[in-house]
């Protein structure tokens, strides 16, 4: 089983809208008979040091969660960066010894197990960001982030022309951690398959009673 990484903090972006899904709040829509974010809090806790909630609107929503909620810290829609700046804002003001924040997107139920340990382990050094890719592609949702370029991404946010996640990586000392699909008793699907449509969700069931989880 993996140990948590006493100096990460984990980040569920958890404030996505389910437009698609008929509104609400996606990550509250209920997975195996649980909220989807409950299955992903549950896949993280164990990975990290301690986990906070990255969501705009009103944060009691997601109170019986018991974790902390930070709201974007930029003003406008500006994306995941958004989300990873709160959260690398939150560690500094609340556990400042911690090193990174690792990034989860909270629609993604099913991600790797021992993402935390994988992405510690393909950084160079401990100024790397390192993001998560598989088949698919890459997943810039699924990063580890260094506290140390807080102030540069909150600059990027603030006065770049763009707020495109891997342009931000880019300006920094970066690498990937390749994660293979996932093989249960009836399907292979990569780990990194997010909910978006009752079809996607109807798919997640299934794949959660083959054993996915």
């Amino acid at each position: 089983m993996t140990s948590p990484a006493p100096n990460v903090v984990g980040c569920v972006l958890a404030g996505g809208l389910a437009r698609r899904m008929g509104g609400g709040d996606k990550t509250l829509k209920k997975l195996a008979g649980r909220p989807m974010l409950a299955h992903v809090i549950e896949r993280l806790s164990p990975q990290v040091r301690r986990v906070m909630l990255n969501a705009n609107g009103d944060p009691d929503r997601f109170s019986h969660f018991g974790l902390p909620v930070e709201a974007d810290p930029v003003e406008g829609f500006a994306g995941p960066l958004a989300g990873v700046l709160a959260g690398l804002e939150w560690v500094k003001a609340n556990e400042p010894d911690a090193e990174f924040v690792v990034s989860v997107a909270g629609d993604t139920p099913f991600f790797p197990g021992d993402l935390v340990t994988r992405l510690l382990s393909s950084g160079l050094s401990p100024r790397d960001i390192v993001l998560a890719r598989s088949d698919e592609g890459m997943h810039p949702v699924f990063g580890l982030w260094p506290v140390s370029v807080t102030d540069d991404l909150r600059d990027f946010l603030e006065n770049g022309e763009t707020r495109k996640v891997l342009a931000f990586v880019d300006r920094h000392p970066n690498r990937s951690a390749r994660f293979d699909a996932v093989s249960t008793e009836t399907d292979t699907f990569d780990p990194f398959f997010n909910i978006n449509t009752p079809e996607e969700l109807e798919i997640a069931e299934a794949l959660y009673r083959g054993k996915a989880a």
